[in-house]
Formats: C-alpha cells, sequence, structure tokens
C-alpha cells in the first residue's frame, strides 16, 4: 500500500520508514528541513507541517491508502518554550490529518503518549483510565486523541507509547544518545533511582505501527511498550554496560526525585502501561530491555569519542 508519512526523520518517522520498506509498502515521506537520505522512503517532501494548506496539498495529492503520524514536539521542554509551535504540531496536525484520512478513507495511525497519565498508579495503566496530564505535552496528546477519533472514527488508531530507546538518524534524539552526547562533553547526567519507566525501541514500535496500517479492523486507543518498568538510573547503567564503558568514562550520578522537587513536580515517577489488549492482537512481540539494548549503536556524533577509548 501507500502510505503518507509524517514526521519522517525522526526517531519513530524512520524507523517506520524502514519497517514498512521491509514489509513492501511504498511510503511517501513528510519532514521538514531535514536535508539527508532517508532509508525506506521511496519520495521524500520538505513540507511545512504547521501550515495546514501545505499538509493538505500533500495529503490530497498522494491520496495514499494510509496515514501515519509520527511528526511532534516531543519534548516537554520544547512544548512550554513555544506552545504555539507545539499546538500546531500536537493537535492541529493530528486533526488535519485525521479529517483528510477520512475524505480519502485512508488508514489513520496516530502516535501518542504515555504522558497523558499522572504516574501515580502502583498498577499498569489501562487504555481506559482516567486521563490525569501533568505538563502540557500531555494535554496536547489528549486533546490531539480526542480529535483524531472525532474526525475519523472508523479509520483511526492510536498508540500511546513509552520512553523510546533506538537509533536516530541524526544520532541525537534517542535516550542512549543523549546520554552518549553528555559523556563525550564531559557532562556528568543525573539520573533519578525513583523513576520508572517501562521502555521500547522505536525499531519495535515502528514495527507494530505497520501491522496496524495492514489491520484496519483495529480502531482506538492502545498501548504499547517493553516488557519490564525499569528505572531511569538503572537504564543508564544498563547502556552504559552495553557499551563496555567503565563508570570513570561514563559517569552517572544517582539522585532521587525528593532531591530535586522542582524537577519532580513535571515528571512523572512511574508509567508502566497494560499492553496486553494490543499484545494479544499482533505478531509484533513486546521487547526486553536487553533485546532492545541490542539494538543500539553507538551515535555517529560520538563516534570518534567512543573509539579513543578504546
Amino acid at each position: 500500500m501507500t502510505i503518507l508519512l509524517t514526521g519522517a526523520s525522526g526517531l519513530v518517522g524512520s524507523a517506520f520508514a524502514r519497517a514498512a520498506k521491509r514489509r513492501g509498502h511504498r511510503v511517501i515521506g513528510l519532514v521538514g528541513a531535514f536535508p539527508g537520505a532517508i532509508d525506506g522512503l521511496e519520495v521524500k517532501q520538505q513540507v511545512d507541517l504547521s501550515n495546514d494548506a501545505a499538509t493538505t496539498a500533500a495529503v490530497l495529492d498522494a491520496f495514499p491508502e494510509a496515514i501515519v503520524n509520527c511528526a511532534a514536539v516531543s519534548v516537554p521542554e520544547q512544548c512550554d518554550a513555544n506552545p504555539a509551535l507545539a499546538q500546531a504540531l500536537n493537535v492541529t496536525l493530528p486533526t488535519t490529518l485525521a479529517r483528510l484520512a477520512h475524505h480519502v478513507s485512508a488508514r489513520f495511525v496516530h502516535l501518542s503518549s504515555e504522558q497523558v497519565f499522572d504516574g501515580t498508579h502502583s498498577k499498569p495503566y489501562a487504555a481506559t483510565d482516567a486521563l490525569a496530564p501533568i505538563n502540557l505535552y500531555g494535554r496536547q496528546k489528549i486533546e490531539s486523541e480526542r480529535a483524531v477519533h472525532a474526525a475519523a472514527a472508523d479509520f483511526a488508531v492510536t498508540i500511546r507509547a513509552p520512553l523510546l530507546m533506538g537509533n536516530s538518524v541524526g544520532g541525537q534524539r534517542s535516550n542512549h544518545e543523549r546520554l552518549f552526547a553528555d559523556w563525550a562533553a564531559g557532562r556528568t547526567p543525573r539520573l533519578f533511582t525513583d523513576e520508572f519507566r517501562q521502555t521500547c525501541t522505536a525499531e519495535n514500535l515502528a514495527e507494530v505501527m505497520v501491522e496496524l496500517c495492514e489491520r484496519q479492523d483495529l480502531r482506538g486507543i492502545f498501548h504499547w511498550a517493553g516488557t519490564e518498568l525499569v528505572s531511569r538510573y538503572a537504564l543508564g547503567v544498563a547502556i552504559r554496560e552495553h557499551f563496555k564503558l567503565t563508570a570513570t568514562q561514563a559517569p552517572i550520578t544517582a539522585v532521587a526525585r525528593a532531591e530535586v522537587p522542582e524537577a519532580a513536580r513535571k515528571r512523572q515517577a512511574r508509567l508502566a502501561l497494560n499492553i496486553s489488549p494490543l499484545a494479544g492482537k499482533l505478531k509484533t512481540r513486546p521487547q526486553a530491555v536487553a533485546e532492545q539494548l541490542a539494538e543500539l549503536n553507538v551515535p555517529p556524533p560520538c563516534r570518534a569519542w567512543y573509539l579513543g577509548l578504546q
């Protein structure tokens, strides 16, 4: 099928392009200013996705069988810094895409976030649990979900995703890539020992999203994540050990949320997701942390630093 992909240069978007190509689909990728090649795309188009008319023209020109939305301002601090742009990409864009999906009868796969929850539950969140975001990003994701399913109820599926691992096109977007950037620059990241996430890789999530393009019988909101809940600190240590770095070469400071109350106020303590409803319907399987680590590469911007340690 022909799939129109927004955010094709991002961590999930680029992974989706590769996964869709492997399954024989034709992917038209929309990017902003990204100049490089993206593996898996048959066509790459530069489109201002904050411009409704430009987005509409791109969709109608492609007339796709499926639309996949991976474009977002996904860092909460960046949403706070530029709320107008975040609103345009996190809410207005998916709303427009959903209306267009309904218009051209295309499957619509929308990417949302675990941050629609407040992180106070001791049990994994179900898709039907009450929403209680603690930041602007989470509020925008809720608004986008409601708009998408109102505009394209017969065509749309939303995936709420967790903290993501993986190898981005530029080597600067994912969790391990940001850690490497700190270490290469001589900085010591501070990671919470009591902040827990159920991480998965962008590649694994992309496989799920490709399956959902093909499974038009699945509609509504679902959760996807890995199989293990792990603290930010434990994950950082696991990444360091995977790349055979020492604590001197790649230092990490362990901190508790109570030590940094201002930061903790804007971050959820525990985000575990109930993935059983979707995992029971797909061929793609959720991964343990060890499987996720095995997929990670040394980020290109940090390779010289890393090789210098060997």
